[in-house]
């Protein structure tokens, strides 16, 4: 069975802004509510993409998508046409990247059932 996955909830991220700010819990949780509107709204308003930069960060990305006239519904097997849309996207920062491509060993974690093992790997393909 899978680890449990750890969520963070925009409680969490109040609380850590408060302690930050040195200000009231009530004050960090209308700022957090204010900038995640913010963030939602400019990604509703796409028309039809958009990109957000937040440096030091990240980038959050609307873009859109192919329509796929050949998709099949995995159930029935028949085809399905998929109709073009939008998708957001998250790109994180340097600081964020680096800290993520980590390898998880080094951090003391497990590595995941399935990954490929070191003696596995070739410098020849």
């Amino acid at each position: 069975m899978a680890d449990r996955l750890e969520t963070a909830t925009k409680a969490d991220l109040a609380r850590r802004v408060a302690d930050m700010q040195d200000c009231p819990l009530y004050e960090a949780k209308e700022q957090v509510r204010s900038v995640l509107t913010a963030l939602g709204d400019l990604m509703i308003e796409a028309d039809p993409e958009r990109r957000i930069e937040l440096r030091n960060f990240g980038v959050f990305e609307v873009k859109k998508t192919k329509a796929k006239p050949t998709a099949r519904n995995p159930q029935t097997n028949e085809p399905v046409f998929v109709p073009s849309r939008r998708k957001t996207l998250f790109r994180p920062g340097k600081r964020i990247e680096e800290v993520l491509k980590t390898p998880l060993r080094e951090l003391g974690y497990e590595v995941p059932e399935g990954s490929a093992k070191k003696e596995e790997w070739t410098d020849e393909e």
